[in-house]
C-alpha cells in the first residue's frame, strides 16, 4: 500500500492539532485514577458497599481495556478525526450522567459509557500523530503525548483530594463537562480531516478479542473480593483462552485482521510493548500501599495525602519538555532506561521510608523523583514504539500499544492487592482481608487501629509489598536496554513540500 502524504496544510501546525487532541486524551487517563480518593464518599452519598463502588472503577477499565483494539481499527476505516471526536463526546455526555447518578447501579453504568468514551478517542491520538508528524520530528511529538499520559496517572489522585473535599463527589466528572466541550471545539476546528483507508472489519477478531479481554478483566477485578476461587479462574482462563484464539485466527486472516502480527515482528514495537504494560501495572501497584500508608498509617486526609504525592506531576511538567527535546538525539534506549532504573531505586527507597514515624519531606523528595523517572519513560517508549509504524497500521498499532498498557495497569493493580493480603496476614495482623478491602475508601482496617506496633507491622506490610512495582520496572529495564537505533525510515515527508516541514519545527 503507498503511503499517504501529510494532510496538514501549511497553515496548520501539527503542534496546535497535537495540543487540541491532548484536552481529550489527558481527560480519559486521569479519570483512570481521579476517583480513587473518592470512593468514600461516593459510598456514602450512594449508600453503597465497598463492592459496588469498586465496580464503578471497574466498569470504565473493562470497557476500555475491551475496546481498544476495536477502536483502532474503527478509526483505520472512519477516519481518526470523525472516530475521535465521536469518542470525546460519549465520554463528555457520560461524565455528566456520572455526576448526576443517583444510585450506584446508575453510576456503574454511567462509567461503563465513559470507557467507551475513552476507547474510541485515545487510539486516535496516537493515529494521528503518526500520519502528521514527519519522524524526524515525531519523536518529540510521542514524547508529549506519552508525557501527557505519565502525568494525568499521577494528577488524578491529587486533583481528585482536591475536588472531593471542596466540592464533593460529583464534581470530579463534572469537571469534565466543560474541558471536554472546549476540547470538542478545538478537535473539530484543528484537527485535519484524514481519510480512512478502507479497511475490511474482521466481526470474528471483535468478538474473540473484546470478549477474552472482557472475561480476563473480569476475573482479575473480582479475584480479590472473591479469594481467588474457582470462579474467578475459570473466567480468567477463560479469558486467556479466548485471546489465544484471537492470536491464532488473526495469525491465520488473509484479509484486514484486526491486530496485524507484524507489528510485533518490529523489535522496538514489541519491546516497548512489553516495557508500557510493565510501568503501567507498576504505577498502578504504586498508588494503593503509596495511598494506604499515607491515609490509613500517617492519618492524613485524601486531599493532604495528594499534596505529599504532587511532586511526581510537578516535576513531570518540567522534565518532559527537556525529554521531548533531547529525544531524537540520543539512542532510544538511553532515556526509557534511565527512567526504569531512577524509579526502581526511588521505590528501593520507599521501602525503608515506610514505616510510622518518617519524616513527610523525604516522602516529597522521593515523589521528585519519582516524577521525574516518569517524565523519561511514558515520552520515550510511546515514541520508539510507534517510530516506524506505517501509515495504515497507526490506528491497528496505537490500539495494541494502549490496550498492552491499560491490560498491564490492570493487572498491576489486582496483583498488588493480592500481595498486600498476603503481607499483612504474614505480619499475623488481624482482620487484614477486612482492612485491605476498604483500601482506597479512606477507612482504616483493624490492623491500624490498635498499638504503636501494629501499625509498625502494617507500614513493614505496605513497604514489603512494593518489590510488585519494583519488580516490573526491572522488567521494564530489560526491554529498554534491548532497543536498537532505528535509521532514517521512508516516510511520509519525504512527499512533503519545504514549507510544511517548517510547519512541524517548534
Amino acid at each position: 500500500m503507498r503511503e499517504e502524504s501529510h494532510s496538514v496544510t501549511p497553515e496548520r501546525n501539527p503542534w496546535t492539532v497535537l495540543t487540541a487532541l491532548l484536552v481529550g486524551y489527558f481527560m480519559v487517563v486521569l479519570d483512570m485514577t481521579i476517583v480513587a480518593v473518592a470512593n468514600r464518599s461516593i459510598m456514602a452519598g450512594l449508600d453503597a458497599d465497598v463492592s459496588q463502588v469498586v465496580w464503578a472503577s471497574s466498569a470504565y477499565l473493562l470497557t476500555f481495556a475491551a475496546l481498544l483494539l476495536v477502536a483502532g481499527r474503527l478509526g483505520d476505516r472512519f477516519g481518526p478525526k470523525n472516530v475521535y471526536l465521536a469518542g470525546l463526546a460519549v465520554f463528555t455526555a457520560a461524565s455528566l450522567w456520572c455526576g448526576w447518578s443517583p444510585t450506584i447501579g446508575s453510576l456503574i453504568a454511567a462509567r461503563a459509557v465513559q470507557g467507551v468514551g475513552a476507547a474510541l478517542l485515545t487510539p486516535q491520538t496516537m493515529a494521528v500523530i503518526t500520519r502528521i508528524f514527519p519522524s524526524s520530528r515525531r519523536a518529540a511529538a510521542m514524547s508529549l503525548w506519552g508525557g501527557v499520559a505519565g502525568l494525568a496517572n499521577l494528577v488524578g489522585p491529587l486533583l481528585g483530594g482536591v475536588l472531593v473535599d471542596g466540592l464533593g463527589w460529583g464534581w470530579i466528572f463534572f469537571v469534565n463537562v466543560p474541558v471536554g466541550v472546549v476540547g470538542f471545539i478545538l478537535a473539530a476546528r484543528l484537527v485535519p480531516v484524514l481519510p480512512g483507508h478502507g479497511h475490511g472489519f474482521d466481526v470474528p477478531g471483535v468478538m474473540l478479542s473484546g470478549i477474552g479481554m472482557f472475561l480476563l478483566v473480569v476475573g482479575i477485578q473480582e479475584g480479590g473480593g472473591r479469594h481467588w476461587d474457582v470462579w474467578t479462574w475459570a473466567v480468567i482462563g477463560a479469558g486467556a483462552a479466548l485471546l489465544v484464539v484471537f492470536v491464532v485466527h488473526q495469525s491465520r486472516t488473509t484479509g484486514e485482521p484486526l491486530l496485524p502480527l507484524g507489528l510485533f515482528r518490529d523489535r522496538n514495537f514489541a519491546l516497548a510493548s512489553v516495557a508500557v504494560a510493565a510501568v503501567g501495572g507498576a504505577v498502578a501497584a504504586l498508588m494503593v500501599p503509596l495511598y494506604f500508608y499515607l491515609e490509613a498509617v500517617r492519618g492524613m486526609p485524601g486531599a493532604q495525602a495528594g499534596v505529599v504525592v504532587a511532586p511526581m506531576a510537578v516535576v513531570a511538567i518540567v522534565c518532559v519538555p527537556l525529554v521531548g527535546r533531547f529525544a531524537d538525539r540520543l539512542h532510544p534506549r538511553v532515556i526509557p532506561a534511565a527512567g526504569f532504573a531512577l524509579f526502581a531505586l526511588t521505590l528501593l527507597w520507599f521501602t525503608m521510608l515506610m514505616t510510622p514515624d518518617a519524616p513527610v519531606a523525604v516522602f516529597l523528595v522521593g515523589a521528585a523523583l519519582t516524577g521525574a523517572a516518569n517524565a523519561f519513560i511514558w515520552p520515550a517508549l510511546a515514541a520508539t514504539a510507534t517510530h516506524s509504524l506505517a501509515l495504515h497500521q497507526a490506528g491497528a498499532g496505537s490500539g495494541a500499544y494502549n490496550a498492552i498498557r491499560q491490560v498491564g495497569s490492570v493487572l498491576g493493580s489486582a496483583a498488588i492487592s493480592a500481595i498486600l493480603a498476603h503481607r499483612i496476614a504474614a505480619h499475623g495482623l488481624e482482620g487484614a482481608a477486612a482492612g485491605l478491602e476498604t483500601a482506597g475508601t479512606g477507612e482504616v482496617g483493624d490492623a491500624t487501629a490498635g498499638p504503636a506496633s501494629a501499625k509498625a507491622a502494617f507500614s513493614s506490610a505496605l513497604g514489603e509489598s512494593l518489590y510488585l512495582p519494583i519488580a516490573l520496572l526491572l522488567l521494564g529495564l530489560v526491554a529498554s536496554v534491548l532497543f536498537h537505533r532505528k535509521g532514517a525510515t521512508a516516510l511520509p515527508e519525504q512527499t512533503t513540500t519545504p514549507a510544511e516541514r517548517r510547519q512541524t519545527v517548534l
